[in-house]
């Protein structure tokens, strides 16, 4: 019990703290160190004197003869909080949950969301490193698709992750998958067929699986990105990440904000000043400026030319676009026009239609928009202000891209409480005869 430090503000052997979720944390230190300990929780009503917008409180009394637990160390076992105190190393750390959770199993595969992002694939790096140095056995990071996006493509060269790009999961019954960057609801993962169960779930998206459904689940809707929290657990681990993986997951980070610090939670600021000592900004900036292909143009140009504004919510269908990232870009530009504060953007992709939502403050949850939006057509998810959905093998049924276009603008309209049914061109039809 020596490594629990003196309470500052307490001289006599009984303290309070009173902070969320830790009593479970506290019983177990105390059963495990001191045969005669007293823990009374105080019920869940407890609240007065609570600052607002805090969570509710639980005062624990409790005797503890030699130390006494810091507000640090109990703010550590929250879920969503900087960075855990080294005092409750041992105890609580996500690191040691994860490792103890794939630890079992002969085979580990991490396993990313179909089309990998920078923070997808920065993410299952970090945690395919982690397993692989902790456990001293290999460890494949794998994922569906294509890697389209000019950005993506160029991290992809200037830094070589070890991602490998398949079209099923390898089958073997003693092997644990860990889901990066995703859910188990999500339909865009090579799991989705249920051919492998996955043991571990790391993500920032706002979903609705059950922790109890995997042995490790650390979903963090708050913090901006998944590259946070494996950044986090290599600080835990005391790994620092060499040149190429910090600059992948800084980048990581970075995409999923567009570096706007608004963005970013107590824990993606602490992550990005870590990284940053390690990360090389030349190779940084080459990658935020890859060249872009001709085709990328063209869709853009496409884009523009369908975007219809009502009241400020703007509608942009693609009847075709190079590929699903190209939807995502669109939705962010479309974002910063003036008197737009809510925007869908969708396209044709192959059979699959492709949906990015975006919204400004105080103009709806994007992520239940989306969901609104696809509801009985396909997937949705993601956070406040940036989701998207797919709607796969829209042409089964036999339904027209006009049909679908219509239908999606119907459903973005009523889930944004719009009235108005007929929208002004976000560039006149005359500019753009004008320029042919």
């Amino acid at each position: 019990m020596a490594w629990l430090p003196q309470h500052p503000h307490h001289s006599q052997p009984r303290g309070e703290l009173e902070y969320p979720m830790v009593g479970q944390f506290v019983a177990l230190f105390l059963e495990r160190n001191n045969g005669s300990r007293r823990v009374k929780p105080l019920g869940d009503d407890f609240t007065a004197g609570a600052r607002p917008g805090r969570r509710r409180r639980l005062l624990l009394e409790f005797t503890c003869p030699k130390a006494k637990a810091t507000r640090r160390d109990c703010e550590a076992a929250h879920v969503g909080d900087d960075s855990p105190s080294p005092h409750l190393n041992q105890l609580m750390l996500r690191s040691d949950r994860l490792l103890e959770a794939v630890s079992r199993h002969r085979h580990i595969v991490i396993v990313s969301h179909d089309n990998p992002d920078p923070d997808a694939i920065s993410t299952g790096w970090a945690i395919q490193w982690l397993l692989s140095e902790r456990l001293k056995r290999p460890v494949r990071l794998i994922s569906g698709g294509a890697i389209v996006r000019a950005e993506n493509r160029e991290m992809v060269r200037l830094l070589k992750p070890p991602l490998e790009l398949v079209e099923d999961v390898p089958n073997s019954r003693d092997t644990a998958a860990v889901l990066v960057d995703c859910g188990t609801g999500a339909g865009n993962h090579l799991l989705r067929n249920g051919k492998l169960t996955p043991v571990a779930v790391i993500d920032h998206h706002q979903t609705s699986m059950r922790s109890r459904d995997v042995a490790f689940c650390d979903i963090r809707p708050k913090v901006a990105a998944a590259a946070t929290i494996a950044a986090s657990y290599l600080r835990e681990q005391k790994m620092p990440p060499d040149e190429l993986l910090a600059t992948a997951l800084l980048y990581g980070i970075r995409s999923e904000t567009e570096g706007i610090a608004a963005s970013h939670s107590r824990l993606d600021r602490s992550m990005i000043s870590w990284l940053s000592h390690c990360a090389n900004p030349t190779t940084l900036a080459a990658i935020e400026n890859a060249p872009l292909t001709r085709a990328y143009y063209g869709d853009l140009a496409l884009a523009l030319q369908n975007t219809f504004v009502y009241e400020d919510a703007a509608f942009c269908f693609l009847p075709r676009a190079a590929g699903s990232e190209t939807v995502g870009e669109v939705a962010d530009l479309l974002a910063r026009a003036e008197g737009v504060n809510r925007v869908l953007c969708a396209a044709v992709n192959d059979d699959d239609i492709v949906v990015s939502v975006r919204t400004e403050r105080d103009s709806g949850r994007a992520s239940t928009l989306v969901r609104e939006v696809v509801s009985g057509l396909g997937q949705a998810g993601g956070h406040e202000h940036r989701a998207g959905g797919r709607i796969p093998n829209f042409r089964r049924d036999g339904v027209d891209i006009e049909d679908m276009q219509q239908q999606l603008r119907s459903a973005w309209l009523k889930a944004c409480g719009v009235q108005k049914k007929r929208g002004t061109r976000l560039v006149a039809r005359r500019e753009i005869v004008k320029n042919l």
